[in-house]
């Protein structure tokens, strides 16, 4: 209880946007360094990957940031087919062979397109185009990584539910229940749900079943997984960068 505690201190007075302190080495170890601005956490995984202390678009960890669509670099607020900006609706809705880039099957590629593309190009990741070089949306590998190598605690930090990832050397990130935006039930643009009930990211990967879901992570209830969510709906980013 007592590190639980002391890690929700730690989380709550670490900004998201900090000046880059030159001397600190780029470890990590105390929670409280950042890289092109933004603060990053070491929590001894054993990749060494840093994960940010925020989401993108967010200014304090408790705050839910923006929602983006897989492979979009900004939010638009519209969340369905009809604005996503990898599918072709020339002849929507009387087919489903739109997506005219990341598709690995013939079936689902805008007049049989196909480039077998699975992770996300720098240019398609919100992590890198909003925060710059050095700084990446994780892949499905370092999801769960960080899902393994964590303890979960669900808490509220100033007010707001989410649930808290320690790591083994003691620190932690603190993900808030922003939800998810999807087309459902004919909403026209997407509806929000799930705001402080559950938490979802998306990671760069594609999802290998087919090319209409990318691989993300939910959490909810005390626990987390990988899902696999469809591409067009907004949902969270939560950046890494590489220890070297």
């Amino acid at each position: 209880m007592a590190l639980t505690i002391l890690s929700i201190v730690m989380v709550a007075t670490m900004g998201c946007n900090k000046t880059d302190d030159p001397n600190n080495g780029g470890g990590g170890g105390n929670g409280g360094n950042t890289y092109n601005g933004h603060a990053y956490v070491d929590l001894g995984l054993p990749s060494g990957t840093l994960w940010a202390t925020c989401n993108v678009g967010a200014d304090a960890p408790e705050d839910y940031g923006d929602y983006f669509a897989w492979g979009e670099t900004l939010p638009n607020g519209v969340y369905d087919c009809n604005t996503y900006q990898y599918f072709n609706l020339n002849d929507w809705p009387f087919e489903i062979t739109k997506y005219c880039t990341y598709c690995t099957d013939y079936e689902f590629g805008y007049n049989g397109f196909i480039d077998n593309l699975t992770t996300l190009l720098s240019e398609d990741d919100a992590a890198t185009a909003n925060w710059g070089n050095g700084w990446l949306m994780p892949t499905k590998e370092q999801c769960m990584e960080l899902l393994e190598y964590t303890a979960s605690t669900e808490t509220m930090l100033n007010g707001v539910n989410g649930m808290l990832l320690t790591g083994a050397n003691g620190n932690s990130i603190f993900l808030p229940f922003a939800g998810w935006y999807i087309d459902d039930d004919g909403v026209e643009g997407g509806e929000l749900y799930g705001v402080r009930r559950y938490y979802t990211f998306w990671s760069s990967s594609l999802n290998f079943n087919g090319p209409y879901c990318a691989w993300g992570v939910k959490l909810e209830n005390g626990y987390y997984r990988a899902v696999s969510l469809g591409r067009e709906g907004g949902s969270s980013i939560r950046p890494v960068r590489s220890a070297n």
